[in-house]
């Protein structure tokens, strides 16, 4: 089987994760680059001292899909509607790979604050404490 060096990249996790390592060559030659973060399945593995991935791509995702959502829709839709719409289109988007690795608080409050902004851009406030009600209203 032979390697597709134009999509393979070597990415270190551990405690020397920063420290510059040789070159792998191939038989014919060719290196392996050796990057911080590579994207495998969807999920953008980032090098560091533990097992860690990055939620960047998730978010832009989410908020892609959502802006997307609002501009076809605008705000002629229901509240329920939208949040239904927000729930199957969008939310997979957000939450895609991440049973794949254990979140920390930061990315925790990071997805929060995703959802927050979606709340607060759909119920036009700014206040977290509407928007805490209106997610266990809506059950979100």
């Amino acid at each position: 089987m032979s390697v597709n060096f134009k999509k393979s990249f070597c990415l270190r996790v551990g405690q020397r994760f920063n420290v510059t390592c040789a070159n792998i060559l191939s038989l014919n030659g060719q290196k392996l680059p050796w990057v911080s973060e590579m994207k495998y399945l969807g999920i953008h593995v980032v090098s560091s001292k533990l097992f860690r991935c990055s939620i960047h791509d998730a978010k832009r995702s989410f908020y892609r899909s959502v802006n997307e959502s609002f501009g076809k829709i605008g705000r002629f839709a229901l509240e329920n509607v939208t949040l239904q719409l927000i729930r199957s289109k969008c939310i997979p988007a957000l939450l895609y790979g991440l049973e794949a690795y254990p979140l920390n608080k930061a990315d925790l409050n990071s997805l929060d604050f995703v959802v927050n902004r979606f709340f607060m851009k759909l119920f036009r406030t700014g206040y977290i404490n509407i928007v805490r009600e209106c997610q266990i209203m809506f059950q979100f």
